[in-house]
């Protein structure tokens, strides 16, 4: 009896270090020192290289991970290649969940890329002729925000339903006939030698050596809904890992970095 209690009280005493060495390990994991975000090339790139410094500080070490496209970052974390991305605003991570059904969460907002349109061949938006070729994003978040931005400009008008998510085929209105043509974002900058203009956002213009402040003959104010967005897989959002990179890219050294590197082409939302 004396034996079998000893070793009853030692299968006890090992199932408990067990546990405490599981719940270690779990609690290892879920704090997850070194975390992959994927980012678009360019200025997300650029920020989020300020980022890793500050969250390194704190015990995080970030990978960043670029790509050249909006489709692939959210592919890669669905996938769960990436613990993060870091490029999209909420009308487009809206679409994106309704049309692939992701199971995603935002976090926290990071900056705001206002739009502008440029164009090799005129200077002013009212030099257009008649039948101009204009070069919108063919992802409907942002298609419908650069025509939302040319109705805020006079150039066209839209069906007063039409929304965020506006198509050409929303167009009531469009007294100079321009003909819109949709290619993918990142295509847009490389193709103003054979447009009239083009719309290019921000994160791609400046990777193409245009500077908003100076060469768009027309720009999106800072304020609307385009704020861009941490994101997570949705089972993660709780992990302690994302409060930290949270808090370090919403640091008062980030928002500085993004104010003297972008001089007012990128705003901080935050």
């Amino acid at each position: 009896m004396q034996r079998r209690t000893a070793l009853h009280a030692a299968w006890s005493v090992m199932l408990a270090s067990a546990g405490l060495a599981f719940a270690g390990a779990s609690a290892q994991a879920q704090d997850k020192p070194s975390i992959k975000v994927g980012v678009t090339a360019g200025p997300h790139a650029q920020i989020l290289e300020q980022v890793k410094k500050v969250a390194a500080r704190n015990g995080l070490t970030i990978q960043v991970v670029e790509f050249s496209d909006y489709v692939q970052p959210n592919a890669a974390l669905a996938a769960g290649d990436l613990d993060a991305n870091s490029y999209q605003h909420k009308p487009y991570l809206d679409q994106q969940l309704a049309d692939r059904g992701y199971k995603f969460s935002s976090v926290a907002s990071t900056v705001t890329f206002p739009i502008g349109l440029y164009s090799k061949k005129v200077k002013h938006l009212k030099d257009l002729k008649s039948g101009a070729r204009f070069g919108i994003p063919n992802d409907p978040t942002n298609g419908g925000r650069v025509l939302l931005l040319l109705q805020a400009q006079g150039l066209i008008k839209l069906n007063a339903d039409a929304g965020l998510k506006a198509t050409p085929l929303d167009v009531a209105e469009n007294p100079k006939k321009l003909r819109f043509v949709e290619l993918d974002a990142a295509q847009l900058p490389r193709s103003l030698d054979d447009l009239d203009a083009a719309a290019v956002n921000t994160n791609y213009a400046l990777t193409a050596g245009l500077n908003p402040g100076k060469d768009a003959i027309a720009i999106e104010g800072p304020k609307g809904p385009y704020a861009n967005l941490l994101v997570v897989r949705s089972a993660d959002k709780a992990q302690p890992w994302v409060a930290k990179f949270v808090k370090a890219y919403q640091s008062p050294e980030v928002r500085q970095f993004i104010q003297s590197e972008f001089k007012g082409s990128i705003v901080a939302d935050f």
